[in-house]
């Protein structure tokens, strides 16, 4: 069952340890078939160097595992109620990268100083509340999704693909699970960049929003002329 969702996720994954955005096992991507209403992601715990497309686990938007020899992702209902919510998005990943987790254990979200962070997102990557006892012992996961969509309750999802969560790490969306990790590289770079221009600048302030609209929306929308038609 969706063998080209499960190659297209694997080899999403396989790029978090090739780009340099997770150690030994802390990350996971996922896929979405939106016709048939079912998922694609990453086992628990399973080491990048044994995996394979065929042990990823297929999941419905329930919860319920469909296919499978592994346990899904810990993180499985974070990614479940991201599709639930965000009806746009194709594909999700969740990882430990060092910049950008620096900013979400600093409870800090990534301003954007520079053209390259409006290139791809709009504004400042936001970072989530905390959750409260309540919330992670009644369902963590779940609710960790719940304070990312809380977060953009006056913000696109497709404009600004990623978020940090406070004391965690950053998740990061797309059109699939390819453009997801695309999305992640990028937040973190731009993670990278804000860090050093703060170092170099204690009094840095945001690019004017002029700057920042041009460039992202040469980019997006339907005024977008970057790239070729």
């Amino acid at each position: 069952m969706l063998e080209e969702l499960k190659k297209q996720v694997y080899e999403a994954n396989m790029e978090l340890p090739k780009r340099n955005l997770v150690t030994y096992t802390w990350g996971n991507v996922s896929g979405i078939d939106r016709k048939l209403g079912y998922f694609v992601i990453k086992p628990s715990g399973v080491d990048y160097e044994a995996l394979t497309p065929g042990d990823m686990v297929v999941m419905d938007l329930e919860g319920n595992r469909i296919e499978g020899k592994y346990k899904p992702s810990s993180d499985t209902s974070t990614h479940l109620y991201l599709y639930r919510m965000f009806q746009e998005i194709g594909g999700v990943v969740h990882t430990h990268s060092p910049y950008a987790t620096s900013f979400a254990q600093a409870g800090r979200g990534i301003p954007c100083y520079g053209t390259t962070h409006a290139d791809y997102f709009y504004g400042e990557i936001p970072c989530t509340r905390s959750l409260t006892d309540e919330e992670i012992k009644d369902d963590y996961e779940k609710n960790t999704g719940v304070v990312i969509v809380e977060a953009f309750k006056d913000k696109n999802p497709l404009y600004t693909p990623g978020v940090l969560c406070v004391n965690h790490g950053p998740f990061t969306w797309g059109k699939d699970a390819h453009e997801a990790v695309h999305n992640s590289v990028v937040m973190e770079e731009v993670a990278k960049m804000a860090l050093r221009t703060e170092l170099l600048n204690k009094n840095v302030v945001m690019a004017p929003a002029n700057i920042q609209d041009k460039h992202f929306f040469r980019k997006h929308g339907e005024n977008a002329y970057y790239g070729q038609n």
